[in-house]
């Protein structure tokens, strides 16, 4: 059953006259998100996967259907000049209802304050019409005042997502020039951190200079913001794939998801992390979580197939490696484990197909020898191996071990690690080593590489959750002061009435109110108001000083602001439409 406190934003339409703006239409959409996943309660699809629909016309309840939420909200965005005009509405998937929907022109200036606004109008809606959620007073904060810099860091974030090699330069350089415009604003800083880390941990450029690069940033980063989610991610970012510090990375883990508990990024790099250890539960519990909350990200399926692979469980890890392709093609991880189950269960036959229908593989070769090699006992020489090509796996290990020379293994292997090289982070658990379980040397790697506690798991609680209950004196005073507000003052007749605006009139704090309506009175805030308004209506209707009204004149006067609002809690309220219900009571009179 789909929860009902969830939603999907789905990338807003950029409608600028220039189609480069279309980093800043992502760029808001991915705010929003980041805004609402810091609401522990609601459970908020992640950029990629809600990214996935970027520009495919599909009808709302697929959409739906496949991320796993009840609501989706959807816009677009128009920058011209320094002036921004966003469009946004909120759709119940169920039945295409439209919840909620505003038009927002302003100046480019105010566009962090617009995106908090949106974002806490948008929590709103969802805590009035589904239940209790804790919202807090601002979701989004203002990280700088130069919109020219925020709009670099857009660009850089852009690029950055693109996971391309060439990409990641194209984002330093937008970083970079962020920096230039704004050396306050802390957000470009870590978005660097992560660029260089990649490109460090993968040998993608100079080691050490990427390293100096990523370590300055940091440094600069920190000392401008420490307590960020961004400053988290890029900590922990740090401490495993470029120290392979796993206790360090998770506690920086989970400082981040105490800011934004249901980050599916910060949540698959914990499933990294385990993984690297051999905390295969632990593991598989964090990237689980992930895909509840980004169904439709490739990286994720492979990080569960990886987990499988590790662990021995080869038909499982193929599985899942398929899952990650039919998301994207070209993810190269997942066919190469692929490749490499087809070595371990000895199937050549599968082994061939996965290389057929892979063309641009640059080392075709180097699999099929290796399967060769291990599994029919052909000689081969080292020099038959190609060694320039773009590597996942560490082959400098694989060959020598497959060749028979243990020896010069285990020294590329210590040479891996030293380095810290991406290919080597998971070399404990990898199948493909098992023929270095027995060696003193490998031995000895396996027990001084990590160091991890017993007590590293990933648990946020909701530190929230016991903020909004109130004693049993304040639960009646309350209580009556709701009776009071609505049977004297009338408050339902008002059109505009919201749960904040409630909460002001009987001066408690929105959160609380919140709670006590759902947990105590047992009603979501619209079924409460609402109820008022059907009975007002059902009064006026019967009332012959307003039989020159028309039905919707009445519903309009008991305070309800829509005729689909109106028709569609009438009968489910009543059990019947507002005509049949005013037929049959009429008789009665």
């Amino acid at each position: 059953m789909v929860q009902p406190k969830s939603i999907a934003v789905l990338p807003f339409v950029n409608l600028s006259t220039d189609p480069e703006n279309e980093y800043f239409s992502d760029g808001i959409t991915e705010e929003i998100i980041n805004a609402l996943t810091k609401i522990d309660s609601l459970k908020v699809t992640a950029r990629t996967s809600s990214f996935a629909f970027k520009g495919k016309d599909q009808d709302i309840r697929e959409i739906a259907r496949t991320l796993g939420v009840a609501n989706v909200l959807e816009g677009s965005v128009r920058k011209a000049g320094k002036r921004v005009r966003i469009t946004a509405q909120l759709i119940q998937a169920s039945d295409g209802f439209h919840l909620w929907s505003r038009n927002f022109d302003r100046e480019l200036a105010d566009i962090f304050a617009l995106q908090d606004e949106i974002s806490l109008l948008i929590a709103d809606q969802i805590r009035e019409n589904f239940g209790h959620i804790e919202i807090k007073d601002q979701l989004v904060d203002q990280p700088t005042r130069n919109v020219e810099a925020y709009q670099q860091f857009l660009k850089g974030r852009f690029y950055q997502l693109n996971w391309k090699l060439e990409d990641f330069y194209r984002a330093i350089d937008f970083y970079k020039l962020s920096i230039r415009l704004d050396p306050a604003y802390y957000q470009p800083y870590f978005g660097l951190v992560q660029c260089y880390g990649i490109l460090a941990s993968w040998n993608f450029m100079d080691k050490d200079e990427a390293l100096k690069e990523a370590g300055k940033f940091m440094d600069e980063g920190m000392a401008i913001k420490a307590d960020s989610p961004e400053g988290f991610f890029a900590l922990a970012t740090q401490s495993f794939w470029i120290n392979w510090q796993v206790d360090q990375a998770l506690a920086h883990l989970r400082n981040a998801l105490r800011v934004s508990p249901h980050d599916a990024e910060a949540l698959e790099s914990c499933a990294e992390c385990y993984t690297a250890v051999g905390q295969f539960n632990e593991a598989m519990s964090c990237i689980d979580q992930a895909l509840e909350y980004n169904p439709l990200s490739a990286n994720h399926h492979y990080t569960k197939g990886n987990i499988y692979y590790l662990s021995g469980q080869y038909n499982q890890a193929t599985d899942w490696m398929n899952k990650a392709l039919a998301i994207d093609p070209k993810w190269d991880l997942a066919w190469q484990v692929k490749a490499c189950c087809t070595i371990l269960i000895n199937d050549k036959d599968a082994l061939y197909d996965i290389l057929d229908r892979h063309p641009d593989i640059d080392n075709k070769s180097d699999f099929v020898l290796l399967f060769e090699v291990r599994n029919e006992g052909r000689e081969a020489q080292a020099t038959d191996f190609l060694r320039d090509h773009t590597g996942y796996l560490p082959w400098d290990v694989y060959i020598p071990l497959y060749l028979g020379d243990t020896q010069e293994s285990v020294v590329a292997l210590r040479n891996g690690i030293d380095q810290r090289l991406g290919q080597y982070i998971n070399f404990m658990h990898d199948p493909l080593l098992q023929a270095l379980k027995g060696n003193t040397e490998y031995k000895a790697l396996c027990n001084s590489t990590f160091s991890i506690q017993s007590d590293t798991n990933i648990v946020v609680k909701d530190e929230a959750a016991t903020q909004s209950k109130l004693t049993a004196k304040e639960i009646t005073a309350f209580t009556d002061a709701l009776k009071e507000v609505m049977s004297e003052e009338q408050l339902y007749l008002n059109s505009s009435l919201t749960l904040r605006s409630l909460a002001d009139a009987i001066a408690l704090h929105p959160n609380k109110l919140s709670w006590l309506l759902n947990d105590k009175i047992g009603k979501s805030f619209n079924d409460f108001i609402n109820e008022y308004r059907v009975q007002a209506f059902q009064a006026r209707a019967l009332d012959p000083a307003s039989q020159h009204l028309s039905l919707l004149g009445i519903a309009y006067e008991s305070g309800f602001n829509s005729k689909s609002v109106f028709n569609k809690f009438f009968k489910q309220s009543t059990g019947t439409t507002p005509k049949a219900w005013i037929k049959s009571h009429k008789k009665e009179i």
